[in-house]
């Protein structure tokens, strides 16, 4: 079964932030404001693609979708680093209704006339080097549900919330359902709907879903430009540093390399 995951990498969509701009050109200023970019890209290195990378089932599809505006200096460090991770493609687009071009981006890689497994992914999020073998086999597990409906949600939902920084990591476990990583969504054939196509917390109120609770499949990374943190009266949040066991977890469970997070965000 194809599957395909999508990552937003700063394109400037109409809509789909929960930080507004009076401008589309404001948008696209704060999007590629250097200490903004910059940190986007430090946690796509080490906390994103380490896990992508190694995922024991190579076997999927993950598209980068960026915007034409993106300056040429950030699209070409962009390639850098996906250069060796064969999975990924990444696709310009120009600005556009967010859920639409979305959608366009997974189904142009699609096989129509198959059924596909669909995951979004945030470019500051990690997922379990398993979750495409999980995903899959979530999928023959439940063939029946998967008859009946046209699309039908998986949703793993314990994990880590996290924060990379020069001196290593700070985070904790926890289960959040429906937080939009570690969630995919199974298509019919010939179905146009995408994963994009639904608010990951509300997805269980347009589709059937299963949950698994038992097993760490996520991280999910805090930063001070996460869209959901821009807002007024959001309170910080103080994560504990990462114990001894838990930076080896990190290392076994999401190829997250401690050193290497403390050699990039120090430079």
């Amino acid at each position: 079964m194809q599957v395909i995951g999508f990552c937003r990498f700063s394109y400037p969509a109409e809509g789909g932030f929960q930080v507004e701009h009076d401008t589309l050109a404001d948008r696209i200023a704060y999007l590629y404001q250097p200490d903004r970019i910059e940190e986007r890209f430090r946690h796509f290195e080490t906390v994103c693609l380490p896990g992508l990378r190694a995922q024991t089932d190579p076997d999927f599809i993950f598209a980068i979708l960026v915007g034409e505006a993106m300056p040429v200096e950030y699209l070409e460090r962009l390639m850098i680093l996906v250069e060796d991770f064969d999975q990924a493609v990444v696709v310009p687009r120009a600005p556009g209704p967010h859920r639409k071009v979305c959608q366009d981006v997974i189904n142009s890689l699609r096989i129509m006339d198959q059924p596909c497994l669909q995951f979004r992914h945030d470019d500051d999020d990690a997922v379990s080097i398993h979750f495409v073998e999980r995903l899959k086999k979530a999928a023959v597990d439940c063939a029946p549900l998967l008859e009946q409906h046209r699309l039908v949600g998986f949703d793993w939902n314990r994990g880590f919330v996290a924060r990379p920084d020069a001196d290593g990591i700070c985070g904790e476990p926890i289960v959040h359902p429906y937080w939009g990583l570690a969630q995919a969504v199974a298509v019919k054939p010939g179905v146009k709907q995408t994963v994009m196509n639904f608010g990951h917390q509300k997805i269980n109120q347009f589709m059937p879903t299963v949950t698994f609770t038992d097993e760490v499949m996520y991280v999910r990374g805090h930063n001070d430009h996460n869209d959901s943190r821009q807002k007024k009266h959001v309170k910080p949040v103080v994560l504990p540093r990462l114990q001894p066991d838990e930076v080896a977890l990190f290392k076994t469970l999401f190829d997250i390399d401690t050193a290497h997070v403390q050699q990039v965000f120090g430079r």
